[in-house]
Order: structure tokens, then C-alpha cells, then sequence
């Protein structure tokens, strides 16, 4: 398969960027280390591409209705302008995908999903709109977007874009004059807004924050950011095989909620049979990483579960990591060991979050 290109390729390219496929793609990694561009974004700010991102409009007098058919979340409640983080979920509850939903109206909503998930959930939701009064269109090549993170980011969109941010509260979007979408939402724990516009112009605007001085970042601190502040990515911490309430999400499901959504049944027999697996956060007492897939033990030396992500954190000084184990053995403060290559080092379950977000409300 021909690996796919973001509009910015020229620009990783020519800053000398480590590049690797990811989802399909051609991105970079890092371009002056994932320490620099990890403290960057937590620090001051960072800019990345995330142009291999999908979107997906669905519009029509039911809109709203089918959209609470196909997600966790319940857009009934949404205002105009506002985003709302859920899954869409299997009808055995597995995890078809998380995303942001946009609300622009009842009848008019646009769906951002994963990169590594686009042609899956575009055939879900199609398959599963024949019966709405709905239309489904892929936007995927009709956007480019940027995430500008960290402290600095509101003054940066300001001063170097010349876009208003301080409008926006957490979780709000408006759409400029050109067709421009500015969001302040991201995926790092930190302050910031997330662009989708036209390729041209996310070229130019990415030349200019550039030429302004913004680090930019590669997808290596986009993955150790969102890991210190408590969030999943789906292919570690979700997937079709782990459910919303295993990964601890379920603050993001609103079974109750009228007419339900698929894969609600599932969920709502799993909640109250009791989970069998939690999703967990592990300090580990080893210098050595805990990786994807990495078996988890208990004290007498029997599998209870894997490790989903492992780093040593570099904003907490800890090696840290996510398992997805047993729920015996789920509680704070229990004690287990992780087999880390040849070795076994003990780990102590700990709350997920281990960085404290700073979002502006």
C-alpha cells in the first residue's frame, strides 16, 4: 500500500525531521529530540502536524438523532459551537473508535477520527446511515490541521496567526471567514487549539509559526504528552477487543441516555455484572521500559494482564506506564511486578492521570 503524504511533507523534510509511517503515513517523529520538543509544549509552546487526521461531516434533518445512535455521548445537550469527546462502540461494546464530535447545529455535525481508524468508521457509519435522513460526506481531503499546544499558545495564535482565542473556553470552536475551523482542544494536558483549514493555508500558517520561532513536534511527544495526563490512544488503551468501561472512560457513556446507542446493551450488561479488567497506571521500580504488550504479573508469579503504554516520564522524573489487568488486582496501591525483557521489577498500581492537565475552562 503507496504510504500517504500530509500537506506539510516538504516542511518536515526540510527541518531535518526523523520520519516513520503512521497510519498510513509518511510523519515525523521528532525534529530536535522528544525531551526538547516534550518540555516545549509543557513550557512555552510546540506546533504539530496532524493533517493525517479524518473528518467526517454528517448533515440533515436527523442528524442529531443518528449521531446519538453511532456515539457514546449524548449531542442532544451540546450547544451550538461546543465539542464533545466519546466512542463509537461495536454492538458487543468493543471500541470502534473514540473522537471529537463538533456541533454546528442539530442538522450539521463533523466527526474527527482517528487516523489509523478513517476507512474502518467511515464504512461503520455509512453502513448504519441508510436508514437516517442523513448525509454522510468525507472531508479527510478537504483539511489540513495543526494542534498548537502549551502555555503560550493563546498569545502565539494571537500574536503570530492573527486569530482570536480568547473567546474560546475548553471544548468550543468557532469557524473563521475563510471556512477555518479553530477548536481549543488537544491531546496533551496542556492549553491549547487544534486548526483545520485548507491545505494552503495550514501551509502558511505553519511557515509563519515556524518563522515565529514555535517548536515544532513530532508524533514521540504527542504520545508521551498524552500518556502523562491520563489519555488513551485507541491501539493501546482502547480497541475492538476493550471496551470504554475497561479503559476506565466510562464518564464518557451515557447509557441512560434516550433511545440508547449501539453497543449500549453491552456496556450497560457489562457495568452491571461487574468489570472483569480495569485499566490501571503503574509506577515501576526499574530503570528499564515497560513497553506495549508487556506481560503483568501478581506477587506469585501468575499473567493478570499487559502493559497498553510505558515511558520514563519526562515531566514527572518517573517510570510510569498503563496496564490493562484484572480488576482483583485493579486497586491503588496494590503490588505487582511487570516482566520487562529477561527481568521482572515490581510496580505499584497508582492513579492514571500522573500529570495534572492544564486546560482553561
Amino acid at each position: 500500500m503507496e504510504t500517504k503524504q500530509t500537506c506539510l511533507l516538504s516542511r518536515h523534510t526540510a527541518l531535518g525531521a526523523t520520519m516513520a509511517p503512521f497510519a498510513g503515513y509518511d510523519m515525523p517523529i521528532e525534529y530536535n529530540g522528544l525531551d526538547e520538543e516534550h518540555t516545549a509544549v509543557r513550557t512555552t509552546a510546540g506546533v504539530f502536524d496532524v493533517s493525517h487526521m479524518g473528518e467526517v461531516d454528517i448533515q440533515g434533518p436527523e442528524a442529531m438523532a443518528f449521531v446519538n445512535h453511532i456515539f457514546t455521548g449524548d449531542v442532544s445537550t451540546m450547544a451550538d459551537g461546543s465539542c464533545l469527546y466519546g466512542m463509537m462502540t461495536a454492538f458487543d461494546g468493543g471500541t470502534v473508535d473514540d473522537l471529537l464530535v463538533y456541533r454546528r447545529s442539530d442538522t450539521d455535525f463533523m466527526l474527527v477520527i482517528n487516523a489509523s481508524n478513517t476507512d474502518k468508521d467511515l464504512d461503520w457509519i455509512r453502513s448504519h446511515a441508510p436508514n437516517w435522513k442523513v448525509t454522510v460526506t468525507d472531508r479527510c481531503s478537504d483539511f489540513g490541521q495543526l494542534a498548537l499546544q502549551g502555555p503560550d499558545a493563546e498569545k502565539v495564535l494571537k500574536d503570530t496567526l492573527d486569530i482570536e482565542g480568547s473567546d474560546l473556553t475548553f471544548y468550543t470552536f468557532k469557524t473563521l471567514a475563510d471556512g477555518s475551523i479553530v477548536s481549543r482542544t488537544g491531546y496533551t494536558g496542556e492549553d491549547g487549539f487544534e486548526i483545520y483549514a485548507a491545505p494552503a493555508s495550514i501551509m502558511n500558517m505553519w511557515d509563519r509559526l515556524i518563522a515565529a520561532g514555535v517548536q515544532p513536534c513530532g508524533l514521540g511527544c504527542r504520545d508521551t504528552l498524552r500518556f502523562e495526563a491520563g489519555l488513551p490512544l485507541y491501539g493501546d488503551e482502547l480497541a475492538d477487543d476493550i471496551t470504554p468501561l475497561e479503559a476506565g472512560l466510562g464518564m464518557f457513556v451515557k447509557l441512560d441516555k434516550p433511545n440508547g446507542f449501539i453497543g449500549r446493551d453491552a456496556l450497560a450488561k457489562q457495568k452491571a455484572e461487574g468489570l472483569k479488567r480495569k485499566l490501571v497506571g503503574l509506577e515501576i521500580d526499574s530503570k528499564a521500559t515497560a513497553r506495549h504488550g508487556f506481560e503483568v504479573l501478581d506477587e506469585c508469579g501468575n499473567i493478570i494482564g499487559f502493559i497498553t503504554t510505558g515511558y520514563n516520564s519526562i515531566s514527572v522524573g518517573k517510570n510510569i506506564a498503563f496496564a490493562l489487568i484484572d480488576a482483583a488486582h485493579a486497586a491503588l496501591g496494590t503490588k505487582v511486578q511487570v516482566q520487562i525483557r529477561r527481568k521482572t521489577a515490581t510496580a505499584v498500581v497508582v492513579k492514571k492521570r500522573f500529570y495534572t492537565p492544564k486546560y482553561k475552562k
